[in-house]
C-alpha cells in the first residue's frame, strides 16, 4: 500500500478530545504534564491534534490522571461525502 501524502485528509479524522477532559476535571494541562512526565509542548501537540502518534505508555498516564477510557480521549469523526 503506498503512503498517504502528507497534507491528505485521512490524518485529520482522529479527533482528540483532551481541552474537553482537562475542562471536565478542572485541570490545566500544565498540571498534566507534571502529574505524567510529558513536556507541555508535546501534550500541546497532542492537545490541538497535530500529533501523528501516541505512546499506549502516554495513553494510560493520560487515562490513570483523568480517570477515562481512551475513547473518551480520541474520537474518529466519519469523512464527510
Amino acid at each position: 500500500m503506498p503512503p498517504r501524502p502528507e497534507n491528505s485528509e485521512e490524518g485529520t479524522r482522529i479527533m482528540v478530545k483532551l481541552d474537553d477532559l482537562l475542562h471536565a476535571r478542572r485541570m490545566t494541562l500544565t498540571e498534566l504534564s507534571e502529574r505524567i512526565g510529558l513536556t507541555l509542548a508535546n501534550l500541546s501537540i497532542l492537545k490541538t491534534g497535530k500529533a501523528k502518534a501516541i505512546r499506549f505508555s502516554t495513553l494510560e498516564a493520560i487515562c490513570r490522571e483523568l480517570d477515562c477510557q481512551p475513547g473518551d480521549l480520541l474520537g474518529y469523526q466519519t469523512p464527510q461525502e
